[in-house]
């Protein structure tokens, strides 16, 4: 047996291999309300024969969304075709996860196929936050520098969007801390200039993540796995590095979080990021080692053999992959011929006589 094929257990929860379908933006829903659309999108890749399938990245609240289209889960009005989804996925055999998050001063924009540009407010758009007032680009808008009452109001929309995961059926919880949306927005140098205890020292830009990470852990499941996607580079000088992620990751372990999703980038479209095959994989492979806790790593990982040796190699527990999934929902299958693979059961029966 390949070792990208071995069952992974993470708290009470068995992934039936390692392979793990990434949260990836539709931008298809209404109101944060999911749809046909989504039911597909996602149902297809757990009958594809994946271990872990991930709702894309969700709202806890209006604003905390990226464009207007995005997913939500701020009101109980989402959980009825939340659950539907994870019902399918389940049914499948598949884990079903969740990546719940807030865009912070990345919230606001219109889709990718509208040109990804920030709304304003005659476009529809809203008001971003942010630590502080920087925008991440310089014909961005410009965020709202927090509060106190706004980080416990955001912190709030993270626990009860955790309930409504727990009640839509999840099984594993993912938070957002990556891709300079809010939570990385805090850890980075870059966009964090603040001055109270939520800024300037390590230990201060990283307290929102960890009082955050705190509350949700409590509301969710003991049974189930929390995880976190984290950026752990900024790639340009001055901003947040491996080092802290590290720092960060040992953190996180012991308050509770059973898997660090590996990541980078995000913050500022002035970052050098040295992209090729498994560029992120070092990420996963330095976490795992220095902090012993099990790693995903992210990043171009396209191929059955490359991402069999990630496993094998010890570099990442699991690998999500983003866009090879876009092009091909049946992507384990492939993976399972091209490495030999001879167990079936993960396949639907409707699709043994393809194998």
């Amino acid at each position: 047996m390949s070792h990208l094929f071995e069952e992974m257990k993470l708290k009470e929860v068995t992934l039936r291999n390692r392979i793990g379908v990434s949260p990836m933006c539709q931008y298809s829903a209404e109101d944060g309300k999911m749809n046909n659309w989504h039911l597909v999108h996602i149902g297809s890749r757990a009958a594809g024969g994946a271990g872990l399938v991930m709702v894309e990245a969700t709202g806890v609240e209006s604003r905390g969304r990226i464009t207007p289209g995005c997913t939500g889960i701020w009101n109980d009005g989402h959980i009825s075709f939340l659950s539907r989804v994870s019902d399918f996925v389940k049914e499948q055999g598949a884990v079903a996860g969740i990546q719940i998050g807030h865009a912070g001063r990345k919230a606001s924009c219109a889709t990718t196929w509208e040109g990804g540009h920030y709304l304003s407010d005659e476009e529809g758009g809203w008001e971003p936050i942010g630590p502080s007032a920087i925008s991440m680009h310089e014909q961005g808008r410009i965020p709202r520098e927090m509060n106190t009452a706004d980080i416990e109001q955001v912190q709030e929309a993270f626990r009860t969007a955790t309930i409504r995961a727990e009640k839509s059926g999840f099984d594993l919880l993912e938070v957002h801390g990556a891709h300079g949306y809010l939570m990385h927005s805090f850890h980075s140098p870059i966009s964090n200039k603040r001055t109270d205890q939520y800024g300037g020292p390590f230990e201060n830009r990283i307290k929102f993540t960890v009082d955050t990470l705190k509350i949700v852990r409590e509301e969710w499941s003991q049974d189930k796995p929390l995880c976190i996607r984290l950026s752990c580079s900024d790639y340009v000088d001055g901003g947040w590095t491996l080092e802290d992620t590290v720092k960060l990751s040992s953190v996180l372990k012991e308050i509770g979080v059973d898997l660090i999703d590996c990541s980078g980038g995000g913050s500022t479209p002035k970052a050098d990021i040295p992209v090729g095959p498994g560029y992120q994989v070092p990420f996963s492979e330095t976490i795992r080692k220095s902090v012993a806790i099990p790693t995903a790593s992210v990043g171009l990982i396209t191929e059955p053999f490359q991402a069999d040796q990630i496993i094998r190699n010890g570099q990442a527990d699991v690998v999500f992959l983003g866009r090879a999934f876009l092009r091909d929902p049946y992507w384990p299958y492939r993976a399972a011929i091209t490495l030999g693979q001879k167990e079936k059961s993960y396949i639907p029966k409707q699709y043994h006589r393809a194998m």
